[in-house]
């Protein structure tokens, strides 16, 4: 019997209406893809969210009325299950820290390349996170600089050492697979530990890992 494949259901939440048609015509294109609602506002698009369930969620920083940070932190207490990517024209630094550690799983610049954004979209819908290139420099000068630091760093305290191994190599972008390698470790491993990690350190996504581990040096990622 042929199974069918469920096709990764997208929200799209911008305040321009041009813009919008443009990722939907693109989506469109693709069969593993499903546009199934818009919202051209943060309020319109936590009803939508609520309403839809989308797999993943475009999001816009610079809406009219609630921001897009406002508007993420709001999704995510509805629709936990969404994996949130700010797709915006914002290359300030501030707004990428802000967004990821709101829970954002990634954060791309609308310049990006269609297929970057296509193949940036299945990586967010199977839990991965995504930060534009250009970006990842300026994030890691940052939080390097001290920048809004989080919690104690006692924190780090509650981890194992196999786990604080685990959460260096997120702060460098690995992937789970990429641990693996690094430390001779199966698959399914690295995910549990991945899972304890977050958490232990009361966090929702890997890149809050990352910026986590950054902040309290526990690593220098590399660039």
């Amino acid at each position: 019997m042929e199974t069918t494949v469920k096709p990764i259901s997208v929200l799209l939440v911008d305040d321009h209406t041009l813009f919008r048609s443009g990722i939907r015509s693109l989506l469109q294109r693709h069969a593993d893809f499903s546009v199934v609602g818009e919202a051209a506002d943060g309020v319109d698009g936590i009803k939508r969210a609520q309403q839809l369930q989308p797999d993943v969620v475009l999001l816009d920083l610079n809406m009219p009325g609630m921001s897009g940070v406002e508007t993420l932190q709001l999704m995510q207490q509805d629709c936990p299950d969404a994996a949130i990517l700010i797709l915006t024209v914002s290359e300030d630094a501030d707004d990428l820290a802000a967004a990821l550690r709101a829970g954002a799983c990634g954060y791309l610049i609308k310049n990006i390349d269609a297929d970057y954004l296509v193949r940036a979209i299945r990586r967010a819908a199977a839990g991965e996170t995504v930060v534009a290139e250009a970006m990842t420099g300026k994030l890691v000068a940052q939080l390097q600089a001290g920048v809004q630091r989080g919690e104690p760093a006692s924190e780090m305290d509650k981890l194992t050492p196999r786990e604080k191994d685990i959460i260096d190599c997120l702060a460098r972008g690995e992937s789970n697979k990429g641990i693996a390698r690094t430390l001779d470790l199966a698959e399914s491993t690295v995910k549990i530990h991945v899972q304890n990690v977050l958490k232990k350190l009361k966090l929702s996504s890997r890149v809050q890992a990352a910026v986590y581990a950054v902040e309290h040096r526990q690593t220098k990622p590399s660039v």
